[in-house]
């Protein structure tokens, strides 16, 4: 073999690396074949576009002739973008995790043939530095375990597979009314910084599941300690460095417990499950800085990331060989670009000094500066960060992974929709419903989803996170829109989860389907990796579907879930938070009925109250007078009152009186839930 097989990907991150000189594979059925054949170990090396050591370690180690021959001697190379084949990621990173190795890009894990993991390692230099040995000895030193010690290897390797089933295959059953969301709650509000915000450990990530955990905590219980961790989470990460304040967007976490330094990646699920939080807590605080950092990162996301009318999967943390080099100013950049304006000011808001805050420049951060001074500073500053963004412009940009994920836009497509009724920006809905028919159309076949489109060709076949974000859109589309063809989508979608993913013998959904690809494990699990697990989003839906359509089955199918899945959250509940807050829709989903025409001023008014309000368990139905409810709906046979619009607030199959006054739905949604549960009844 001359050349390696990359040639032909459909990833990014694999085109990267098809002029090396190491003899790559795509992951399949042939190179496993081959190292059957060929009796030799395989290397798989899990990365992705936007992570710096991955690329730290193509120009070093897998662009080296001597190393690539060694590892094509002794080896079956193999090459995977972990975006695109998310199920071999959360194998393999499990696996490393059982062998002691704590995981992340890239993953470099040792195979027999048969693709069962004996050894593992991260980030390999060429040469030996700080401890850690050069890959070429790495590379020596596996080959000869595998050759000379068959017997440690079978042990290893079997014992590995063994946990890899306890984890993925185990019985996670668990009654329903042993769930305990208030405690689950608590737990996971002991695992948070009470000073900085975020989950205690040295590095930060902003996870807005498990801080949605906390969010509907306090809505649900009033109790201040939730919202205290909640804003104080929020306010160091829209004012610290992990947020980028002349572009928009947020970076995929912080080096620091403060959240001053970020890792300059960009993720495309980050940011739709930041506008998503956000959203919410601006609909119970009206905080300006909220809707700001919303406006912002949908800004950087229609500016910066559309793939036709979809959206790209990241951007790459370096540029020119360095991270973060597009992000950092010097002093003297910032007075060049700011020329004609108070820069001075500017740099006292922002911590710029001569000498910087990182490496000698400075990143752009508020936590622990002065404050501007009033609304004139304000509108100075967005007018100095416009000229910023102007003089940023002209540099190198980092590298844009243009892989369009079914899954992560499924978040994307839903967060705009929920945003743009909130914020009243039909720009932002009609964005959302562009790039929904973008995924249809190119990842679309009926009922079936690719998970990949890159390059007019498509990936792998549709996880089951692809199906789950993708009806989640859906339903946020025909809650925004009222149009039956998205309820229809999200059927589809569900029915295929249901034919193919689900387990029949235990109970949940699988992450792959049972027509797919055979590996070593079937992956079976509520955990958030780090966008949310299926299971946790499929909740919600499923429920959401019941109340939509009348269909008992969709109900069913939920109540089988939480007691398929629900002892699993007691293993890990810090990353479980999406089937946490997906039980809380199933147990007390409010529908919001509002009977009227929707051309009308009054109708409208109603509908804005709705959407101003803080409830994550809410599903919003207009329908125009006369239309049919599903078969059974409580709210059947009512209608507008004395011909005014009018609004029912149905839950658990019980409806109020109507409401035709926004002033008293905005009281009766303002209710603590218990309270409104007595209104209603």
């Amino acid at each position: 073999m001359s050349a390696n097989a990359l040639g032909t990907a459909t990833s990014p991150y694999l085109l990267l690396h098809k002029d090396n000189p190491v003899q790559w594979r795509q992951w399949g059925p042939e190179a496993l074949a081959e190292a059957q054949a060929a009796g030799k170990p395989i290397l798989l090396s899990l990365g992705y576009t936007a992570c710096h050591w991955c690329h730290v370690m193509n120009s070093e180690s897998f662009s080296d002739p001597e190393t690539a021959a060694l590892l094509n001697d002794l080896f079956i190379p193999i090459l995977v973008d972990r975006e695109e084949r998310p199920d071999l990621d959360q194998i393999y990173q499990a696996a490393s995790g059982i062998m002691g190795y704590q995981g992340g890009w890239p993953l470099n894990i040792f195979l027999k043939p048969d693709g069962v993991p004996y050894f593992v390692a991260g980030f390999l230099p060429r040469e030996e530095r700080l401890g850690q040995p050069a890959f070429k000895r790495v590379l020596n030193d596996t080959a000869t375990l595998y050759r000379d010690q068959t017997e440690q290897v079978a042990n290893t390797s079997g014992a590995i597979l063994g946990q890899l089933s306890a984890i993925y295959d185990r019985d996670m059953r668990m009654p329903t009314e042993n769930v305990s969301l208030d405690m689950a709650a608590i737990r996971m509000a002991q695992r948070f910084d009470i000073f900085f915000g975020g989950i205690q450990q040295q590095q930060k990530f902003p996870n807005p599941t498990a801080l949605e955990v906390l969010w509907r905590a306090f809505l649900r219980t009033g109790a201040p300690q939730y919202s205290q961790l909640t804003f104080t989470t929020l306010d160091h990460i829209l004012f610290g460095g992990v947020y980028d304040h002349v572009g928009g967007g947020f970076f995929r976490y912080a080096m620091d417990e403060r959240w001053l330094v970020p890792h300059f990646e960009k993720m495309l699920y980050d940011n739709a499950l930041m506008i998503d939080i956000l959203t919410q807590t601006w609909q119970f605080n009206r905080a300006n800085l909220a809707r700001q950092r919303v406006a912002e990162t949908v800004g950087w996301l229609l500016r910066d990331m559309k793939v036709g009318d979809a959206f790209a999967g990241g951007l790459d943390a370096d540029s020119e060989g360095e991270e973060g080099k597009y992000y950092l100013w010097s002093e003297a950049e910032i007075d060049a670009a700011l020329m004609g304006t108070f820069s001075a000011r500017f740099k006292q808001v922002y911590g710029v000094t001569r000498d910087g805050n990182h490496m000698g420049r400075t990143i752009l951060r508020r936590l622990g500066n002065p404050a501007p001074a009033g609304e004139a500073d304000e509108v100075l500053i967005t007018k100095q960060l416009q000229m910023l963004l102007a003089a940023r412009g002209k540099r190198v940009a980092p590298l844009r992974d243009d892989k369009v994920l079914a899954d992560w836009n499924g978040l994307a497509i839903a967060a705009l929709a929920n945003a743009g009724m909130v914020f009243e920006r039909p720009d932002w809905i009609e964005a959302a419903i562009a790039a929904f028919d973008y995924v249809v159309k190119n990842l679309g076949e009926g009922e079936r989803l690719s998970h990949s489109f890159a390059g007019g060709k498509r990936g792998a076949n549709g996880f089951a996170d692809d199906y789950a974000n993708m009806a989640r859109a859906a339903v946020q589309l025909a809650e925004v829109t009222g149009e039956p063809r998205f309820v229809e989508a999200a059927a589809g979608w569900v029915r295929t989860l249901n034919d193919f993913f689900w387990d029949e013998a235990k109970g949940g959904y699988a992450f792959t389907p049972s027509d797919g690809e055979p590996l070593i494990v079937r992956i079976r699990t509520v955990y958030d990796n780090p966008a949310p697990s299926a299971n946790g989003t499929m909740m919600a839906i499923l429920t959401r579907l019941a109340i939509l359509t009348g269909e008992g089955a969709y109900a069913a199918r939920a109540n089988a879930l939480v007691q398929a899945m629900g002892d699993e959250i007691n293993r890990s509940l810090v990353s479980a938070g999406a089937f946490l807050n997906g039980i809380e829709v199933f147990g007390s989903a409010l529908q919001i009925l509002v009977i009227g025409h929707k051309g009308n001023a009054r109708t409208q008014e109603l509908l804005r109250t709705v959407w101003g309000k803080a409830l994550p368990n809410r599903l919003v139905t207009q329908i125009e007078p006369g239309d049919p409810l599903p078969a059974g709906h409580a709210a059947t046979g009512q209608g507008m009152q004395g011909g005014q619009p009018t609004a029912y607030i149905c839950q658990r199959n019980l409806c109020s009186t109507p409401i035709t006054s926004a002033v008293t739905l905005s009281q009766a949604l303002t209710l603590p839930p218990q309270q409104r549960q007595v209104a209603n009844g």
